[in-house]
């Protein structure tokens, strides 16, 4: 079957969505749309008439049908728009869409100041005064909590009219690294020079031919090294903003304002960066081993991409893809499985790539409909793990929604990798337990180091950046390009090894990183990689308690915060076990990698 059609029209209908299980038709939609406005405005009366526990209710459960009527407006128009985003229609639903949103934030902006305004008394006595709050009590209190850090409402206020000013550097940054950067030329096939792409440097730098890597990697950075001063001024004021706000709120650090709201303590963070410091010599070892495996002198950064093992060019159908992943998730379970086989029957995956689609993959879940996910599947074995991942995704989105209220279904963001990454893990262990080809065998231990690698180290040693820069702030300490260069350098050599030979280069890497303008991000998807390594094994060792808690996980949506949740499948990430399972893991794939 083919993998790329000349038009929508041309893919079979199995391979589509269903967008009628949303709306059936335009009408209905812009129905919806006309009733969340219609909502937003008289949400906006109760502001300054908020005085007992019924009219508390009474806006809570206007605000819930309002959230749930945008929901569905706002992802059927991004739903129409990414299946073709040349369709000049589904951009105008959706503009009004995010319209929509911008009017019902402008609507309920009084709330958030409004509740923390109140006395913990007054709040008590508003959840006795009315049974049906019970619904929304936890919510409350969880919002709550930010009480002891929010201004007086004049404050307030005035941060509120100063934040698009504050967004100014990752909004500067942005439209930097996607619209003026000019990368330096390259090579093309006739050998002509022409300037270098994204997508071309993704290709060039895993490349066979090292010459061909060099050049796109001197291409890559020649602009972040010509603007190195310039991007190190911007992201010192993104730094010290965070700092700042953190130091007005009443906040101990900027690092422990951005934990707040997952209620994770910096204990944790701490941790992660010291358990991955003390175990990275496997890393070390891999680094070293490539060095051998490709041949070289001198190993280069431009050399850390190239696969090991060339790629396997197997024909995977989607089917036979699908049919695998089923194999490959049985230790899940019976229910599990079940399901999985209904999304495929039931048009919950648009599957192929068509000419204006979306590119990548993603999940998400619309409660009271069902998940959508969105590929663009050829028919390889990288699409395959790219299926399992993003049907982790939705069967949490589906178990979470099916077993959650509304207020509650939605999953946080710092356990949302825990199901995709559960999935791979069970995938790959399928794959090379069935293998009978030795190629094929070292091919799949390759893509788990480099995974790992990418997953967890890099993520690490982003964290730890972000956390020494965070820091020089506080400490009122130099934050230039000088100061940043050296210390991305050392962290570098300290996560790669002393096998690896430094171009210049390698310390302008923090100035390519977008996450460094959302700060303390990038460690949950180390903690949830590490997470779903320790949850996977143990179900593939056959524990049906890690099996029966892991379930309930899924089930459990955002009813507790995440760590709580993650403790009940047996994962305690206030202690080191889960890291250094998962780096025993990674030394035995490493050393049988190596053997392979």
């Amino acid at each position: 079957m083919a993998t790329t059609y000349e038009t929508r029209k041309d893919v079979p209908k199995e391979e589509k969505w269903d967008l009628t299980d949303l709306y059936e038709s335009e009408d209905d939609w812009q129905k919806d749309l006309d009733d969340a406005l219609t909502i937003a405005n008289e949400l906006q009366e109760y502001d300054g008439n908020i005085n007992d526990g019924s009219s508390l209710l009474a806006y809570l459960k206007k605000q819930e049908t309002l959230k749930y009527k945008l929901q569905h407006v706002f992802a059927y128009a991004m739903f129409l728009s990414d299946i073709d985003t040349r369709d000049s229609h589904a951009q105008q639903l959706q503009a009004k869409a995010s319209q929509a949103a911008v009017k019902v934030n402008e609507a309920t902006a009084f709330f958030m100041p409004y509740l923390l305004s109140l006395e913990e008394d007054t709040l008590k006595k508003y959840l006795q005064e009315e049974t049906e709050l019970d619904y929304f009590k936890d919510h409350l209190w969880k919002s709550f909590r930010y009480k002891p850090y929010v201004l007086s409402k004049e404050k307030e206020e005035l941060l509120s009219q100063l934040g698009e000013t504050l967004s100014a550097p990752a909004d500067t940054y942005n439209m930097l690294n996607n619209a003026d950067i000019q990368f330096g030329n390259v090579t093309d096939e006739d050998g002509s020079k022409v300037q270098m792409t994204r997508g071309m440097y993704a290709k060039r730098i895993e490349d066979e031919d090292r010459d061909v890597r060099k050049e796109a990697y001197f291409a890559y950075y020649k602009p972040y090294v010509e603007l190195n001063n310039t991007i190190a001024t911007n992201l010192a004021a993104e730094i010290k903003t965070n700092v700042t706000l953190a130091k007005i709120r009443g906040h101990d650090s900027a690092l422990r304002e951005s934990l707040f709201d997952d209620n994770v303590p910096t204990d944790v963070y701490d941790n992660l960066l010291a358990s991955a410091k003390a175990n990275v010599q496997p890393l070390h070892d891999y680094t070293a081993w490539r060095k051998e495996e490709l041949g070289v002198t001198e190993l280069r950064q431009y050399d850390l991409n190239v696969p090991l093992v060339p790629d396997m060019k197997v024909d995977i159908s989607y089917d036979e893809a699908y049919d695998t992943m089923l194999k490959a998730l049985a230790p899940l379970g019976e229910e599990y499985i079940a399901v999985l086989r209904e999304f495929r029957e039931q048009r919950y995956i648009d599957v192929r790539e068509t000419p204006g689609k979306k590119s990548g993959a993603y999940n998400m879940g619309v409660y009271g409909v069902h998940p959508f996910v969105l590929l663009n599947h050829h028919d390889d074995l990288n699409s395959q793990f790219t299926l399992v991942h993003e049907m982790g995704h939705a069967m949490h989105s589906y178990f979470s929604s099916k077993h959650q209220p509304q207020i509650t279904a939605n999953y946080r963001i710092f356990v949302a990798e825990v199901a995709s990454t559960v999935n791979e893990v069970l995938l790959i262990q399928y794959l090379l337990k069935e293998t009978t080809d030795s190629k094929m065998r070292k091919y799949l231990l390759n893509h788990f180091i480099e995974q790992f690698k990418g997953t967890f180290f890099t993520q690490v040693m982003f964290a730890d950046f972000e956390k020494q820069a965070h820091e020089r702030a506080e400490a009122e300490k130099p934050l230039d390009a000088n100061s940043l260069n050296e210390l991305y350098e050392s962290l570098f050599r300290t996560y790669h090894g002393p096998t690896l030979v430094f171009n210049d280069e390698v310390k302008y890497g923090w100035s390519r990183i977008p996450h460094f303008y959302r700060a303390f991000y990038v460690y949950q998807y180390a903690t949830g990689f590490v997470s779903a390594i320790h949850i996977a094994m143990r179900i593939l060792d056959g524990d049906e308690e890690t099996l029966k808690n892991y379930m309930n996980f899924l089930r459990s949506g955002s009813e507790d915060f995440p760590l709580e949740l993650l403790k009940k499948t047996g994962v305690d990430l206030t202690t080191a076990e889960p890291i250094e399972n998962a780096m025993k893991m990674f030394s035995e794939t490493v050393e049988e990698f190596k053997k392979a």
